[in-house]
């Protein structure tokens, strides 16, 4: 491995809940309902086809104008709720691995869709773990298309298969592979089962490169 390329939320860091949040405060403002098991929907895909999916679940059909200012109101909740974050809700392990790969001359970036990625980075104190940043910003495609990652390798030079992804998301491992990367899944492995291995989190992935040295 000479890239790692790490997805931000539910890998470092858990803001997956304060989309949840701002995605269910839209939905009530719109007279439905959103829960835990249609958010799982959402994970890893970009903000407006989330926004059709929830509107597919509230049964609402509304024009492109209106899509936009749902999305963008849904985003103000969330950039409200991440404002907050501070380095203490780091994913545990999250740094500690990041810095072990860099410390072992391995090359680290994200690959996240979120547009919000470099507030978050900031506010978690780690912005200058990663050799690059490739999030909403700067891409087009949103994941399973490799896209994300394809533009990490390539802008630090790195071939495909010498990178591995570190994915919660099932449309992210989709991604790693059609990007000819490896991928570990980050979560439970009756989710995760296309990964090349899963692990609970990167606290354990620490713990077993402490135990090798």
């Amino acid at each position: 491995m000479k890239l790692a390329i790490f997805d931000l939320d539910g890998v470092l860091v858990d803001t997956a809940k304060y989309h949840y949040l701002a995605w269910k405060r839209l939905a009530n403002e719109y007279g439905f309902d959103f829960t835990e098991a249609d958010n799982e929907r959402l994970k890893g895909v970009s903000r407006m086809r989330s926004l059709e999916i929830l509107l597919e679940i509230g049964g609402l059909n509304v024009d492109e104008a209106t899509q936009e200012a749902m999305a963008a109101q849904k985003n103000a909740w969330y950039v409200e709720y991440i404002s907050r974050l501070d380095e203490s809700e780091l994913l545990p392990g999250a740094a500690d691995y990041v810095r072990h790969l860099r410390s072992r001359g391995v090359m680290t970036a994200i690959g996240s869709a979120s547009k919000n990625t470099a507030m978050i980075l900031e506010r978690l104190g780690i912005a200058g773990l990663f050799d690059v940043v490739i999030d909403g910003t700067r891409t087009r495609k949103a994941k399973p298309d490799p896209e994300v990652f394809a533009l990490a390798a390539q802008s630090l030079g790195i071939d495909p298969q010498d990178c591995v992804v570190f994915e919660d998301a099932v449309a992210g491992i989709q991604a790693a592979h059609r990007g000819g990367m490896g991928v570990v899944g980050i979560g439970k492995p009756d989710k995760l089962g296309e990964a090349d291995a899963i692990v609970p989190g990167l606290a354990q992935l620490m713990a077993l490169s402490a135990a090798q040295v």
